[in-house]
């Protein structure tokens, strides 16, 4: 089993990126390997609803979100990571994601996503990190993605790495969620082997009034 995550900061080895390590730590005791893909400091265009990814891959192909999806293919889970700018999410991530959301979705079926744990971490020096976190699950709730909660809200804060270290009860979270992705994967694992399979999903009725 593998977890994808993805570094929603400019900064490779920052605050976000040390949170994630922190994860990914107690994901290798629970044998569930991960990857963390960074965003980095390349432009990362907007989604403009061209409607020519149908379902398959974004029409462009100038940043790293096609060759994200096509490891999401392959994922078993995810964590979605993000520094708090302006008591919100980058920009980056959120252009990230909405095209990489809606480049695999096939109707109402969200292909390389749907019915796979992940979770939404956050860092900040300060504030605005739970609302960070609600902007990022809303992906996960339309995509029919298990949602993975810790014993706080999965954020830590600080300046710098070294702050980040600092932080024990943030640390305290974030390993408390790799443990709950790691149960929660086994989970559906043991699932499968016992013949419990994903729902199948209603659809074709789109009453938009508005």
């Amino acid at each position: 089993m593998k977890v994808l995550m993805l570094n929603g900061s400019s900064n490779k080895k920052g605050c976000t990126f040390t949170a994630l390590e922190e994860i990914g730590k107690i994901l290798t005791e629970e044998n569930i390997q991960y990857e963390i893909v960074q965003i980095g400091p390349g432009r990362i265009r907007d989604c403009n609803g061209c409607m020519m990814c149908n379902g398959v891959k974004c029409v462009f192909e100038d940043d790293p979100v096609n060759e994200f999806v096509e490891k999401a293919h392959k994922a078993d889970g995810f964590v979605f990571g993000t520094p708090v700018y302006y008591a919100h999410p980058t920009g980056r991530i959120l252009s990230f994601l909405d095209r990489a959301f809606f480049s695999c979705c096939d109707g109402l079926s969200y292909k390389a996503f749907a019915h796979k744990p992940a979770a939404a971490i956050a860092s900040a020096r300060r504030a605005g990190t739970s609302a960070s976190l609600d902007v990022l699950q809303k992906y996960f709730t339309i995509a029919q993605m298990p949602v993975v909660s810790s014993t706080y809200w999965n954020m830590v804060h600080g300046w710098k790495p070294s702050d980040v270290k600092k932080d024990l009860e943030g640390l305290q979270t974030m390993h408390n969620l790799g443990r709950n992705m790691a149960w929660l994967l086994k989970s559906i694992e043991a699932g499968k082997r016992a013949g419990i399979l994903p729902p199948v999903q209603e659809s074709g009725n789109m009453t938009n009034f508005i």
